[in-house]
This record gives C-alpha cells, structure tokens and sequence, in this order.
C-alpha cells in the first residue's frame, strides 16, 4: 500500500494575482522536488490526479448561497460580495475561482477516500489546506473549507468514528476548528502563533469546544518568535498524550509551512528542523494508535525557497525515508527560472540556526499548563 500524492497542474489557477502574497507555484515546486528526490514512483508514493469535487460534496460544509455565490463570481470576476468575504485585499475574485476552489477539494476528499476504503495507509495532498474558510465566507486566502469537507466525507461517507486533526500552520486553524466545535467525533489540535499579534485573532486556550464537544477543541498560542526548542516542547508536551487519551482511527494534519522563519507574514521562527521532528512525532503516533492512517494537506506558507523543502521533508517522513541535503541540481535549475531565486545554502535542510538556547520562555510553559488544567482531565489524562 504505496503511499499517495495528490496534485494537478491546475492548482496553479486558484490564482489571486501577481501582487498576492498565496502564489501556488510553491506547490509545483514542492512536487518537482519530492520527484526530484525519487519519492515518486517504485521506490516511494505513487502520484494521484485529483478531479474536482461534486458541488453536493462542497454543500456539506458551505451554505447554498455561499457557493452560488462563488461560482457566480467566478464567471463574471468584476464584482464582489462583502458579505461573503469576496472582493477583499485577502480574498480578491478571480475568473474561474469555483472551479479552481472545487479542485483542491476534490483533492482531499480523493486523498480521504484512498485511506479511509484502505487502498492505502497515507495520502498528502500539497494543494489544499485552507482552513480558514468559514460555512457562509471566504476568509485569509480560503475560499472552500477542504479540510472540513474531508472530515465530514471520513464521518459520514466512510463512518470514521474518531478523527484527530493537527494544524501546524502559523495561523490557528479556525475554520475546521468551527464546523465541529460541538462534535466530539472530531479532536481538534492546532499549535499557531498567538491571537493577538496575528489573523485571525483567535485560537486561545479558553476555546476548547462546546456541548458534546467540550475538550475536543485544543488551542496552543505561542508567542512570536517562538524557535525549535520552545515549539517542540509545547508539541510533545501537548499533541502525544491528548493523541493517546483520544485513540483516533486516523490522524489528519494541515502542514503549513508559515511557521519557517523566512516566511514574510509571520513571527515564528522554525527550521526544517522542527517539521521533521513535527513529522516523526505524526509518524509514530499515526502507527501507535490509528494502523499508519495518516491525512495530509498543505496550507500556508509564502517563502517559495521555504515551502517546496518543508513538505518535502514532510513527505519524505510520511513515505519512510530520509533524504540526502544536496538539493538536485534540475530543480535549482527550475526555481531560477519559474521565481528567479533559490535557497542561498542550496540545501534540503536549514544549516543557519536561528539564535536560541535551551530556556523554554515561561510564556509557552503557562500556555501548557493552562491546558493541562483544561482539557487533560476532560480526557482522563493526569
């Protein structure tokens, strides 16, 4: 049972414009480099071609008028709708914008499907993860909740009965978190940078569900400037035992790749370093607990030399291998030429630590505790 990756040259049409900071380029480049590296094909995952998801499909999750709306703008892109988020600086129109929108669900219901029937243990969609789109708007450069819709197809479509989520992109996962804020089924785990210095303004510890789903919501704000030692301590400290108390049948994680310290929108300051540890922590828990069922999706991320060698490194990690550092040399030759820039070490991997010791700041240690003491007793966890 190979592993799979989702993509299709079309993702590059879920296109805001030149002066975006979302330019889906890093997808192709994150997919000629995992194949730059031999990680398709006989010796690692086999490469899926997504195809767009029935309009029912996206109902699950998105109201009527949301979606008639969206494909209303999309073939006429000279409007807007305040009301549904479209037409912002964040979520500009744009010809085709359904179809496109449509596409990267597409891809991660296929990606649910090939683990959920069991042709196989993993799937990474590198398109997808826009978690932020609400039922009724668009919102931070999402427009379709493809997570959200993913989870309700493993709940409903593929009776699924407990599902672990793991958001590690640098904004908090609050789209996905929404839709089943009530719904026990669906833990929720997402480690972003605080509130109140970055959008959209929450993700707070206090936020840990409602009704039947109280304590399956799980909010990890750091501080900015959060480095490795301090993201892997709230990490381990946090995902492992709540992981373990709730006993999921898969894990599904969003890997933003904000969180890198070149990003330019935001204040975290992790290396590869950190997202390989991040991935064999997912790793092991995903064969601990759950037979390897392991559901991934892109996200975030806005540096083009960052985002291809995260999920890169990620995959590498969901296929089993680990991967020489010397970049190939066709895909240094492809970056120049599609944005003109490579990664100034030409290495897979950061070797420029950024500055820390050992001290774990007192801020990230209360942030654990304030969860230890709301939501580990919840789930028996002492």
């Amino acid at each position: 049972m190979r592993p799979a990756l989702l993509y299709h040259d079309d993702f590059l049409k879920y296109d805001f414009g030149p002066a975006h900071a979302l330019r889906e380029i890093r997808v192709k480049l994150a997919r000629d480099l995992i194949a730059g590296y031999g990680l398709l094909g006989d010796r690692g995952a086999e490469e899926l071609r997504p195809s767009p998801a029935a309009e029912a499909d996206i109902l699950t999750v998105h109201r009527p008028e949301y979606v008639a709306t969206v494909r209303e703008l999309g073939a006429d892109p000279h409007g807007s709708s305040e009301v549904h988020g479209l037409g912002t600086v964040d979520d500009p129109v744009f010809a085709g914008m359904y179809e496109a929108s449509a596409l990267q669900v597409g891809a991660t219901l296929r990606a649910c499907s090939e683990v959920a029937s069991g042709r196989r243990l993993r799937a990474f969609n590198l398109g997808g993860g826009f978690h932020h789109a609400m039922p009724d708007r668009a919102s931070g450069f999402c427009i379709f909740n493809d997570i959200a819709i993913g989870i309700r197809s493993l709940l409903d479509q593929h009776q699924v009965r407990r599902i672990l989520y793991v958001d590690i992109d640098a904004h908090h996962g609050d789209g996905v978190q929404a839709v089943f804020y009530e719904d026990p089924r669906v833990l929720t785990i997402s480690l972003h940078e605080d509130g109140h210095y970055l959008f959209p303004g929450t993700g707070f510890t206090d936020e840990i569900g409602a009704g039947d789903g109280k304590g399956f919501a799980v909010n990890v704000p750091l501080p900015p400037y959060t480095r490795d030692v301090s993201y892997l301590y709230a990490f381990q400290e946090v995902v492992p035992p709540i992981a373990r108390a709730f006993r999921p049948d898969l894990i599904c994680s969003q890997l933003g790749a904000d969180a890198h310290y070149l990003d330019p929108l935001t204040h975290l300051m992790l290396t590869t370093e950190t997202y390989e540890a991040v991935g064999r922590i997912l790793d092991g828990l995903s064969s601990e607990l759950c037979g390897g069922r392991w559901i991934a999706v892109g996200g975030g991320g806005y540096d083009v030399t960052a985002v291809p060698r995260v999920w890169t490194v990620l995959f590498a990690t969901m296929v089993g291998l680990r991967l020489d550092d010397a970049l190939p040399t066709n895909w240094l030759r492809e970056g120049n030429r599609l944005v003109g820039t490579v990664p100034a070490e030409k290495a897979l991997r950061d070797h420029t630590k950024v500055d820390e010791d050992a001290h774990v700041p007192r801020q990230v240690k209360r942030t654990v505790e304030e969860l230890r003491r709301l939501v580990f007793p919840i789930h028996g966890i002492r």
